[in-house]
């Protein structure tokens, strides 16, 4: 199977900043990225690249704290 079978899902109280910080400093791209209509720095998903793996990421909700962290795991 292609790609990573385990997709990390994390959630950001800053998720644009976020972003930009895995692009620079990691070398991350840009796949899908859905912010809120009414409220850019509202991220609902994303999903950044980096060769054959990805991490998705979204805004903290408001009953979430400061950061948590999911794990999807893809099944063939």
């Amino acid at each position: 199977m292609p790609g990573s079978p385990v997709i990390p899902c994390l959630r950001y109280a800053d998720a644009p900043a976020a972003i930009d910080f895995l692009c620079a400093a990691f070398g991350f791209e840009r796949h899908a990225v859905y912010p809120d209509d009414l409220d850019n720095s509202v991220i609902h998903h994303a999903q950044l690249v980096l060769g054959e793996g990805m991490v998705m990421l979204g805004s903290v909700k408001d009953m979430e704290g400061d950061l948590a962290v999911f794990m999807t795991y893809m099944m063939e």
